[in-house]
Parts: C-alpha cells; structure tokens; sequence
C-alpha cells in the first residue's frame, strides 16, 4: 500500500526535517520512505510528497502489466517515481522544461535506480520551435510568450507524441498554465489516453476558458471530476490582479468505456 496519512503534525515535522520554510534552498539525500531526493526547495517538495504519497491524486487502474505513463511536468521526479511504485514494470516518458529542476530529476531517478523512464529536457507545448520560460527555482517555472527576463528553451509539440501510441495508460499535465494551448492542440488526439490528469490554471489576464477544456474533454469521452485548489473563503470580493493564477483546478479525467 503506498497512502500515508499525513497529518498536520506530520506535515510540519517534514518541513523542519527537510529545510524549513526558507524557499529555494537545496536540500540533498532527503529519505523518504525507501526512495532518496535531491531538492531545490523543501516546502513545494513536501506539498509534492503530500499530494502524491499522501492523498496519491495519481493512482489509477490499468488492465496492462506494463502500463504506459506520458508526464507532463515532472519536476524533481516524485510523480515519476510513485508511478514507479504503483506499477513497477510502466513505461515512463517524462518531460520537464526547467534546466536546473531537469537536473535534480535526472540525479533522482538515478538514486533510486528507477529504470524503463525516457527523459526529456523539454518544454510541452504546441510546436518543437522552442519556446520562452521563466524559472522559478522551484515548481512554478512556466512558459512565456513575451521574452523579457526569460530564457528560451527547446520545446516538444504534446499532440505529436500522443500520435506516437496507440493505448496510453495515463497522461499527467502540470505544466503551469500552458495546458489551455496545449490542450486546445490536443483535442483532437485524446482518443488512446485512458486516465487524465490536468492542473488547471486561470490567469487573471488572460480570457477564461475552463468551460472549453471541459468539453473537448467531453467530447473525446473522459467522465470528469473538478478539485478546487484555490479556495477562497470570499470569492466575491477577490482582486484577480492580486494573484498571477486567479484559479488552479485538478482535473480528473477517466475514459468511459464505449
């Protein structure tokens, strides 16, 4: 069984074990259960760790013995390698945009000897252009269309990889905020995916389009379920210029049989 409760106390005692609150420090030889990390930054590694192991957002069922795994935004390799444990045998193609986050991905998956895992120093996107990224250190590096105080990196159109196979177990996308184009590229290509996972988001300048997500989801037959993330307590009374997302969305997507 791989869901561990973690509680509130819990969660505190990983912060001050890890590193603390302080951002952006790193952190080498982390222990976690039987899997060692490196880290860039121990509070968005613990709300990874939570999220994944604990509430294991992730685990789905798979009639394949080697179930194939598409992740899109990996970050320092917990989602990869909980998929690892999930299905020891999967086939793991992992993509992650950020050079210095693609580093300490490369050294995790190497630690823990995890193998059968394609990785790639790439960006998602809706072209093999290139594109701009600004990095964050952390988990939150994201695309941008505007090149000021960014870095341009190599891209990897999403839709010609799903074009490459024919049955694909799961699909993960956290790639912070270019989903919206990606998926818009996608949505003809969603057929093979089985299982779905999208993490929203919602800038506040930008138009709203989760109703479109929706359907072309829909659309390509995949039952949904929503998990709010931001929560606000006065939704009314937000000032959406407060905050670069506005809102962020889990979106769970399970192919319904025909």
């Amino acid at each position: 069984m791989l869901q561990i409760n973690i509680t509130q106390e819990m969660f505190i005692h990983y912060l001050i074990s890890w590193g603390g609150a302080a951002r952006y420090k790193e952190k080498k030889n982390i222990k976690f259960r039987d899997l060692i990390f490196d880290i860039p930054d121990s509070l968005s590694f613990i709300y990874q760790i939570k999220e994944i192991f604990g509430d294991e957002i992730y685990k789905f069922k798979s009639k394949n013995k080697e179930p194939l795994i598409i992740d899109c935004g990996a970050n320092v390799g917990v989602s990869v390698l909980y998929f690892k444990k999930l299905y020891e045998n999967c086939k793991i193609y992992a993509f992650e945009a950020d050079k210095k986050i693609f580093q300490y991905l490369e050294q995790n998956i190497k630690n823990n000897n995890a193998n059968n895992i394609e990785l790639h120093n790439k960006a998602i996107w809706i072209d093999d252009n290139g594109i701009y990224f600004a990095s964050d250190g952390a988990d939150g590096g994201h695309i941008e269309l505007d090149s000021k105080n960014t870095q341009k990196i190599d891209s990897v159109a999403l839709k010609n990889i799903l074009l490459k196979h024919s049955y694909i177990d799961f699909l993960k996308i956290d790639i912070e905020g270019a989903e919206n184009e990606v998926l818009l590229d996608c949505k003809d290509s969603l057929n093979n995916i089985q299982n779905i996972f999208i993490e929203y988001h919602q800038r506040h300048d930008k138009p709203q389009n989760l109703g479109e997500i929706i359907n072309i989801l829909d659309k390509a037959n995949f039952r949904i379920y929503l998990e709010n993330i931001t929560k606000y307590k006065s939704p009314f009374l937000i000032e959406s210029k407060t905050c670069e997302f506005e809102l962020q969305i889990n979106i769970f997507g399970r192919k319904i049989p025909k």
